[in-house]
C-alpha cells in the first residue's frame, strides 16, 4: 500500500505542476513557448484527476490531503470557466444576444432560421455561416457580409469594419467589428472566428495501434502549434480594436481556443466573461468530440452587465450549440 501511495503522490504531484502551468499562458505567449497553451487543452481530465486523487487523502485520512486542498484552490476561478453555478439575477434584461458558428448551414438553414426567430434576440452573431446562404430572420438587418461571419440587428448599424480577413491559403480566421445605436447610445459588436484547426474525428481518434496513435498525436501537435502562433497575431489586432473604442464592447464568437489558454486569457482582459457571471452548468459548446470543449463565448465590457447566459442544448444545428447572453444596459 506504501507503493501505491507513493505512485499516487507523485502522480498528484505532476499533476498540480501540470496545472499551475496551464496558469501561465496568462504571462507566457505561444510564439515564446507554445507547450502552455498546449496544456490548457487538457485542463478538464488533470483537474479531475486532481480531484480525485485529493479525495483518495482524505479519505485516507492523510494529512497531505489539507495540503492540497488548499492548493486546489489556486484553481477555481480557472475551473468556473469550464463549469459554473452563479445564481439567478432577477433584473431587466435590455440586450440578448446570440453567437453561433453555423457550420455553413449543414444541419439546415432553415432549422436556424426557426430556431432565431423562436428567441427573439436583439443581436446574432454567425461564424461559417456559409456564404451561399441567404438567412431571413423576423426583425433583424443584416450587417455587411464577409466571407464566413455576419451579423444581424434589430438595431441601426452605425459601421463595420473589417479587422482580419483569410487570404485563403495561410490565414483561415475572420474578425469584424460593428458599431450598433441602442437606445441612443452605440456599442460596439466585435465577432471573431479565429483560424481554425482544421480537424477531422479520423484525426483525433485513437484506435488502438501503437505506431499509428503515435503518428496522430505528432500530426496534431503539428497542427496546434502553429494555429497557436497565429492565434497571438490575430488576437493583437482585436485586443486594438477594444482598447481604442470609444463605446462599450460586446465580444462573442468561436474562438478556436479554450478556457485557461492563451487566447482566453488575453482576449477577456478588461471584459466579463458573460458564462463566468452568470452562467449556470457546462459551458461545452463545441460537441462533436466526446470531450468537453468550451471555444464559444460572449464577452462584456462592465458596463454591459450580464444577466443571463446559457448554452442551448436543446438543438443541434451545427457541430456548436448555441451560446445565448442577456444584458443590463447602463443608463
Amino acid at each position: 500500500m506504501k507503493i501505491v501511495r507513493l505512485i499516487f503522490f507523485i502522480v498528484h504531484l505532476g499533476t498540480l505542476f501540470l496545472l499551475a502551468a496551464t496558469l501561465l499562458n496568462a504571462y507566457v505567449p505561444p510564439k515564446t513557448f507554445p507547450w502552455f497553451n498546449l496544456l490548457s487543452l487538457g485542463f478538464p481530465v488533470l483537474i479531475i484527476v486532481y480531484v480525485l486523487l485529493t479525495l483518495f487523502w482524505i479519505v485516507s485520512w492523510k494529512k497531505r490531503a489539507f495540503v492540497f486542498m488548499l492548493l486546489g484552490l489556486l484553481f477555481f476561478k480557472p475551473v468556473t470557466r469550464w463549469i459554473n453555478y452563479s445564481p439567478k439575477k432577477n433584473e431587466t434584461q435590455d440586450l440578448k444576444v446570440i453567437s453561433l458558428n453555423a457550420k455553413g448551414g449543414l444541419y439546415g438553414k432553415e432549422n436556424i432560421e426557426s430556431y432565431i426567430n423562436s428567441q427573439n434576440p436583439d443581436v446574432v452573431l454567425l461564424q461559417e455561416y456559409g456564404a451561399k446562404n441567404t438567412y431571413h430572420f423576423n426583425g433583424l438587418k443584416e450587417g455587411p457580409q464577409s466571407y464566413v461571419i455576419t451579423i444581424f440587428s434589430k438595431h441601426r448599424i452605425v459601421e463595420q469594419k473589417q479587422l482580419i480577413e483569410s487570404d485563403y491559403t495561410h490565414n483561415n480566421a475572420y474578425v469584424s467589428h460593428t458599431d450598433i445605436e441602442i437606445k441612443g447610445k452605440i456599442y460596439r459588436f466585435i465577432n471573431v472566428y479565429l483560424q481554425p484547426f482544421k480537424f477531422q474525428k479520423n484525426m483525433v481518434k485513437l484506435n488502438g495501434n501503437s505506431e499509428e496513435d503515435e503518428q496522430k498525436v505528432k500530426d496534431v501537435v503539428k497542427r496546434l502549434i502553429p494555429t497557436f502562433k497565429m492565434h497571438q497575431e490575430q488576437i493583437s489586432a482585436i485586443r486594438k480594436s477594444i482598447d481604442e473604442s470609444p463605446y462599450p464592447v460586446i465580444l462573442a464568437g468561436d474562438f478556436n481556443s479554450v478556457p485557461n489558454s492563451y487566447e482566453y486569457y488575453h482576449l477577456v482582459e478588461g471584459l466579463q466573461d458573460a458564462f463566468v457571471e452568470t452562467g449556470r452548468g457546462s459551458g461545452t459548446s463545441f460537441h462533436d468530440y466526446k470531450f468537453p470543449i468550451r471555444i464559444d463565448y460572449i464577452f462584456s465590457s462592465t458596463s454591459v452587465k450580464p444577466v443571463s447566459y446559457r448554452v442551448d442544448r436543446s438543438v443541434k444545428l451545427s457541430d456548436h450549440f448555441p451560446v445565448i447572453a442577456t444584458f443590463k444596459l447602463e443608463k
